[in-house]
């Protein structure tokens, strides 16, 4: 249960790493240039809030609630956003570091993922429809088992995607992106 709830609130360069953030609720705050890296933010619930230029790395997410949450140019390195509740669960990411993440078993149905670095993430289980992964690098992220039905992937980069372990019905390619749908054939494609 959550112990107090904050509204409307600005946190402008806090090290929560060394000051826990008190936990509760949070409703429509903003957080500048805090640093929550390896921090415990289990159980605590994010509604409509920002994170700008933020460090999440390492941050533990059990049972944590993240609804209509914006992360902009965020570091958010080896996160599992699995362990989060799921109950209306929705974020987008600008510019964000999310290398060494995963998001396995969740429904994540047209979350924007711009500008972002990608590398090393697990999407398994996953709904990812309507998701858009614009001009985002996809480098070693593995996609297992997941619904990329009308996601679209027109200006990412490095993915490879296994069309036959994913459902990918109306999803939006590329021409220059195409070679990563067929790099389980180890074939060699020429322009």
């Amino acid at each position: 249960m959550s112990q107090i709830f904050i509204q409307d609130q600005i946190f402008n360069k806090l090290d929560f790493a060394r000051i826990m953030l008190e936990k509760g609720d949070y409703d429509n705050c903003i957080f500048k240039n805090c640093n929550f890296e390896q921090t415990n933010l289990s159980d605590f619930k994010f509604v409509e809030c920002e994170f700008h230029d933020c460090n999440l790395s390492l941050a533990l997410l059990n049972g944590t609630v993240l609804r209509d949450v914006k992360f902009i140019d965020c570091k958010m390195l080896g996160l599992q956003f699995q362990n989060c509740n799921d109950f209306g669960l929705s974020f987008s990411f600008d510019r964000c570091q999310l290398n060494h993440s995963s998001f396995v078993q969740l429904n994540i149905k047209k979350t924007i993922f711009k500008d972002c670095q990608l590398r090393e993430i697990y999407f398994s289980d996953t709904n990812l429809t309507e998701v858009i992964f614009e001009n985002s690098d996809l480098l070693r992220s593995v996609f297992a088992n997941n619904i990329l039905e009308k996601a679209d992937f027109r200006t990412a980069f490095n993915y490879s995607i296994d069309p036959e372990n994913n459902r990918i019905r109306k999803a939006k390619f590329s021409v220059s992106g195409i070679s990563g749908l067929l790099d389980k054939y180890n074939i060699d494609i020429e322009n």
